[in-house]
């Protein structure tokens, strides 16, 4: 780290690296949940395949903090507790009701709709951290844009064919909706930081990123024929800030799991 940043332009940079960290490590955690039990072989192998680039994607910005000297990247990655992270609570929600491999109830139409609309504001948010002011972020923005673009445009298709599909289908792709935007309010939140995050430049305002979502599925849904659904203004919980739900705080205890019998192993 060099001598001459100043340590609010630290702290500004630390702060959004956990944000994108987290966001993409328990984003990437949800998906592996689908291994096995996506609706076809083909999905099963291209979702899997999406969330071990979105776990690269985290551990890459996890060994950016500790180029800062923040700590270890898997102790930040897998030693946090709930109240420390700073991922958006969609990326944290369970797929559905029951438990991976003995009830895996899960919502598929929640999976697509989470994946297309987090993936899209991803998107937006990356190609903006590709002018980011500080070097490293900007220069891991374009190593994820490469695969952003691809999952994208996987989750897109899905959007499309399920809200063209059949009555049933539509319902439940509705429902997701309504579910994923109830918890949109913190996505493009910048929590307690966003004077200093958004003062240094190292990403553009929440308010322009927000814009540029919507402008972003605008085509999408006026091709279905449907309204660009509202971000809400104030968020229930904001992640951000360390606000998270239950569904976290089970999320960490299953992904610590085996990291934490051997911490000093060489993962």
């Amino acid at each position: 780290m060099s001598d001459i940043m100043s340590l609010e332009y630290k702290k500004a940079i630390t702060c959004l690296l956990f944000q994108l960290a987290d966001d993409d490590f328990l984003y990437a955690y949800r998906g592996s949940e689908w291994l096995g039990l996506a609706p076809h072989i083909e999905e099963d192998v291209a979702s899997s395949s999406i969330s071990q680039d979105s776990m690269g994607h985290a551990a890459m910005y996890y060994k950016l903090l500790e180029d800062l000297e923040v700590g270890n990247a898997d102790g930040l990655a897998h030693l946090r507790s709930a109240n420390e992270r700073r991922n958006s609570v969609l990326t944290e929600r369970v797929n559905g009701e029951g438990y991976y491999m003995e009830t895996p109830q899960y919502d598929w139409a929640f999976q697509v709709v989470r994946s297309y609309f987090y993936t899209q504001a991803k998107k937006v948010k990356n190609d903006s951290l590709c002018e980011s002011s500080y070097s490293p972020i900007a220069e891991t923005a374009v190593k994820v844009k490469m695969e952003l673009y691809y999952h994208r445009l996987h989750w897109e298709t899905w959007f499309k064919q399920l809200l063209s599909s059949t009555e049933v289908a539509k319902k439940k792709m509705n429902d997701a909706i309504t579910l994923v935007m109830a918890d949109f309010g913190d996505v493009f939140s910048y929590g307690n930081e966003k004077e200093i995050i958004e003062k240094h430049s190292l990403v553009a305002s929440e308010e322009i990123l927000k814009e540029k979502w919507k402008a972003s599925i605008a085509p999408v849904f006026a091709e279905l024929q449907m309204e660009v659904p509202s971000i809400p203004e104030s968020p229930l919980k904001n992640g951000r800030k360390g606000d998270h739900s239950k569904d976290l705080e089970e999320a960490l205890l299953t992904l610590s799991e085996v990291y934490k019998l051997d911490p000093i192993a060489v993962w």
